[in-house]
């Protein structure tokens, strides 16, 4: 497959599923974005259109290790539910950004519940 049909093909699944997903100030939405080295996180309310809380695989202290790009989504969202509990914020929508949930993306939003975010 062409990458531009890739890219329009996940933008397109991205917009049908923000017709559905909204986020406030009490439960904002988490979203995803996945390039291929690393993977970025916000918790965002889309009422005033401002981030809340985020996190990537670009900060200090996020290391491969062994799992690879996986664990590296993993620490993020342990990271990302760190940030939010210490914001007071307890509950999101996941919003996984036109991919699939598998690999990374799923990786991702099991590190944010082990780290007590409910979504």
């Amino acid at each position: 497959m062409d990458a531009s049909k890739k890219r329009s093909a996940r933008r397109s699944r991205h917009l049908r599923l923000r017709k559905q997903v909204r986020g406030s100030a009490a439960k904002p939405r988490l979203s995803v974005y996945r390039s291929n080295d690393h993977i970025y996180a916000q918790l965002i309310d889309d009422v005033t259109g401002h981030t809340l809380v985020a996190a990537s695989s670009r900060e200090d202290g996020v290391d491969k290790g062994e799992d690879g790009k996986v664990g590296v989504a993993k620490q993020v969202g342990e990271l990302i539910g760190e940030r939010a509990k210490a914001a007071n914020i307890t509950t999101c929508v996941f919003d996984r950004g036109g991919n699939r949930y598998a690999g990374r993306v799923a990786s991702l939003a099991e590190g944010a519940r082990s780290a007590g975010l409910d979504f």
